[in-house]
C-alpha cells in the first residue's frame, strides 16, 4: 500500500490533539488542508479514522489501532533526530524518563543534580505516574527509559530490565499504636489492626498483596491513596499501619513521629531497576544518564 507519509503525520497531530484546527495550527497549514489530508488517508486505507461533529473529534477503533502503530513511529523519528543532534557533543539534548514521585524523590534527586552539573546544556525531562503508566510510556516510545520497582509485573518481553539497587519495605506505625513498638509480632497479629496502604495497580502495592495472599493472611485497607508521602503523613497521625520503603522513612525514625513494626515473617527485598525497551535506541544523554546509577 502506497500512502504519502505526510499523510500519517497529520493524522498523528490530529489524533493526539483531537482537534482539526490545534493540528493545522502545529502544522502551520489550513485546517481546510488537514480535512483534505484526513479524507486522502481514509480513503487509501478504505476505513474511517474519526467520528466527527461539530463539538469533539474522536478516534474510531480502526482510528485507536492505527494512532497506536503511528505514535510510537513518530517518537521513533524524534530520538533518531535526537541521537543526530548529540551525536558529536552532550551540549544540547534531552534526556526523558518515566518515574513515580516517590523513586524521583528518594533516589533519583541527587542522580539529577549530578547530571546536571556535568551536562548542564541537556535538559531532564521526567513524566511522573504509576507502573503501568510508566510501562505504556515506553512502550509509546514517549520515554527513554523508565525507574521501577521489581518486581513490576507490567513490564513485557519487549523490555530489559537492570537492577540497579536493592529496597527493604517496612511496615511502620504512629506513637497511637505504642503496643507494638519493642517487640516482635506476626503478620497475622496485624490484621486487626487498620491499614492505609497505596492504591491499586502500583507495584508496592502489588507486591504487598502478594505477599500476604502467600501467608494466607486478610489485610483489607480502610484508606488507600496514590502518594507514600501522604501515607506517612497519615501513619504519624494515628489513622492506621502502613508499608513502606525504609529509605522514605528516615527522618520520621529519627525524629521519633513513626516507629517500624517488626513482623517474624522475612519481608523479601525488592529493587530498583532501569528498564529500557529492546527496539527503542537510547539517546546518548540518556546512557550517560543510567550510567551514573551504576
Amino acid at each position: 500500500m502506497d500512502v504519502n507519509f505526510e499523510l500519517y503525520k497529520v493524522f498523528y497531530y490530529v489524533a493526539s490533539t483531537l482537534s482539526f484546527s490545534e493540528a493545522a495550527n502545529n502544522l502551520f497549514i489550513s485546517q481546510s488542508a488537514v480535512s483534505q489530508s484526513i479524507k486522502n488517508l481514509e480513503e487509501k486505507l478504505n476505513i474511517q479514522l474519526f467520528f466527527r461533529n461539530t463539538k469533539q473529534v474522536r478516534l474510531t477503533k480502526d482510528g485507536e489501532v492505527l494512532f497506536q502503530h503511528i505514535e510510537q513511529a513518530y517518537n521513533l523519528i524524534k530520538n533518531a533526530e535526537r541521537t543526530i543532534d548529540e551525536i558529536h557533543s552532550l551540549s544540547k539534548g534531552e534526556v526523558r524518563i518515566g518515574a513515580s514521585d516517590t523513586i524521583c524523590k528518594y533516589y533519583l534527586l541527587p542522580f539529577f543534580k549530578e547530571f546536571h552539573k556535568l551536562y548542564p546544556g541537556v535538559k531532564i525531562h521526567v513524566t511522573n505516574g504509576t507502573s503501568p503508566k510508566c510501562v505504556e510510556l515506553l512502550q509509546q516510545g514517549s520515554v527513554d527509559f523508565i525507574i521501577s520497582n521489581i518486581p513490576n509485573h507490567y513490564v513485557d518481553v519487549s523490555m530489559i530490565i537492570k537492577k540497579v539497587q536493592p529496597i527493604q519495605d517496612v511496615f511502620i506505625a504512629g506513637m497511637q499504636f505504642n503496643e507494638l513498638k519493642n517487640r516482635q509480632v506476626s503478620l497475622k497479629d496485624l490484621e486487626k489492626y487498620p491499614f492505609l496502604m497505596l492504591e491499586s495497580k502500583t507495584t508496592t502495592r502489588e507486591f504487598f498483596d502478594d505477599m500476604i495472599k502467600e501467608k494466607n493472611i486478610n489485610i483489607i485497607p480502610e484508606i488507600e491513596l496514590g502518594s507514600i508521602d501522604l501515607l506517612v503523613e497519615m501513619s504519624k497521625i494515628g489513622l492506621g499501619l502502613t508499608f513502606v520503603w525504609k529509605n522514605c522513612i528516615k527522618e520520621q525514625l529519627k525524629s521519633k513521629e513513626v516507629f517500624m513494626v517488626h513482623v517474624k515473617e522475612k519481608i523479601p527485598v525488592r529493587y530498583l531497576g532501569v528498564i529500557t525497551h529492546k527496539h527503542i535506541p537510547l539517546s546518548i544523554g540518556a546512557k550517560k544518564f543510567i550510567e551514573l546509577l551504576y
